[in-house]
């Protein structure tokens, strides 16, 4: 197993919380427990031992909002993900654990960028109410998905940092709080899943990182009953500047390190 120090595992089990609680309220807390991983263990490492922890994250979230998912959003995505994620996949080939850090943290702070960008431009525009499943296609509907989800495949497979992409493109597309919680919950537990076999091949998930998550899964578990207790109680302007400035200072410190 991974030699950690107390308080190295503390932080690990504080991250995996986050998971649990990302998955079911807020997806931007995720970003916070991504760069605490890339922090506590080797970088590249750390994205191996993290994608268990997302499933069962996914698979807890599947289970409280799937009945709201918009799958025809969620099929015009995943071509461009696949995309994505296999060029994700040949950067992780030749990338080294330094290389992983910066992308990493480069990753982060592009993200807190544009969702800063987001909330700026959201406040600008009063937007009109919207139904709780967008309009579906057209030429630009489908260039925005593919381009996003291009990006939010290759991001989620170098850091599992898809999440602030996916947010802001299902954002973008008019989607509510539970059709944004039931597709997102259903995106991300198919990507990640089928994550797992590149994720293997690379060397990335092994017996040691298993037994790592066999301990940490524990902890995704009250995160996920937090999120789903509070999602309808939480201060959500509050709550976002917190993890902008943890995903900022998280995102400085591996560039820095």
């Amino acid at each position: 197993m991974y030699t950690v120090t107390l308080w190295e595992f503390a932080a690990l089990a504080a991250a995996s919380i986050l998971v649990g609680f990302s998955k079911t309220a807020v997806s931007g807390a995720n970003t916070v427990s991504l760069a605490i991983f890339a922090a506590v263990l080797p970088a590249r490492e750390s994205t191996g031992v993290l994608l268990p922890l997302l499933i069962v994250g996914d698979v807890l979230a599947v289970g409280t909002y799937r009945r709201h998912a918009h799958w025809g959003t969620l099929l015009r995505l995943f071509p461009a993900v696949a995309v994505g994620v296999v060029v994700g996949t040949v950067f992780m080939l030749w990338a080294g654990d330094a290389e992983v850090r910066t992308s990493i943290g480069a990753i982060l702070l592009l993200m807190a960028g544009v969702t800063l960008w987001r909330r700026r431009a959201a406040a600008r525009a009063a937007a009109p109410e919207v139904p709780e499943v967008p309009a579906a296609d057209g030429a630009g509907a489908r260039l925005k998905a593919g381009s996003y989800g291009v990006l939010g495949g290759f991001t989620t497979m170098v850091a599992n940092a898809g999440g602030p992409v996916m947010s802001l493109y299902l954002l973008s597309a008019g989607f509510r709080k539970l059709g944004f919680l039931g597709t997102s919950a259903w995106f991300f537990l198919i990507v990640n899943v089928a994550k797992v076999p590149f994720s293997v091949s690379l060397g990335l998930i092994d017996g040691r990182s298993l037994l790592l998550d066999a301990l940490l899964a524990l902890f995704v578990l009250p995160g996920a009953y937090i999120g789903k207790a509070c999602v309808d109680r939480i201060n959500q302007r509050l709550f976002e500047r917190l993890v902008i400035a943890a995903t900022v200072l998280g995102g400085l410190q591996l560039l820095l390190r």
